[in-house]
């Protein structure tokens, strides 16, 4: 297990060491979550176009569930598992570059989590109606994931574990919404 710290600490120093002062302000642009509204507002006009009018409701409730659920699992890691952010660890932040600090925790990402969440959800409900949405997809959620390690609040372990939860999430819950929209 410590070869296993070790090699994401390494991972982080690295990635986090690509970056420098000039992109900091870019950086903290995506990672904030007001600049990603536009793009939200695009996702739920293609919702809206892709869903009948009837059952859409039912789509962004499923949304808004497996959001809370995806952000309040996150929390629950966090304070369970207590590992510190790599800025607030002794052992490396002294050797990382420091351009925010959140809370105290965190394992695993919820920003990594919520973004491969609507990945899979979104690839599963409405990817067979637009051709490139899956991709654009998840290039998206990779740069909000990248941007987690950039700013030095989260180590790369932090930030694939939390893509793989929101990941299956995001299936799990795009599949039970299949069955209740179906019904209706």
């Amino acid at each position: 297990m410590n070869e296993l710290i070790s090699l994401d600490q390494q991972l982080l120093l690295f990635l986090n060491g690509l970056g420098s002062s000039t992109f900091d302000p870019f950086w903290l642009l995506v990672t904030g979550k007001w600049f990603w509204i536009p793009f939200y507002v695009i996702l739920l006009y293609l919702i809206y176009k892709a869903v009948p009018r009837r059952k859409l409701i039912f789509v962004l409730i499923f949304i808004a569930i497996g959001i809370a659920i995806s952000d309040q699992l996150a929390s629950v890691f966090k304070h369970g598992i207590e590992r510190l952010r790599p800025c607030h660890d002794p052992l490396i932040m002294e050797k990382m570059r420091m351009v925010i600090c959140g809370g105290q925790y965190g394992f695993y990402s919820a920003h990594a989590s919520s973004s491969f969440f609507l990945v899979s959800f979104l690839t599963i409900l409405i990817g067979k109606n637009y051709k490139y949405l899956p991709y654009i997809l998840v290039f998206w959620a990779c740069i909000v994931s990248y941007s987690r390690i950039y700013v030095g609040v989260h180590y790369p372990g932090d930030v694939a574990f939390g893509a793989a939860v929101g990941f299956l999430l995001g299936g799990v819950i795009a599949n039970l919404t299949k069955k209740v929209v179906n019904r209706n």
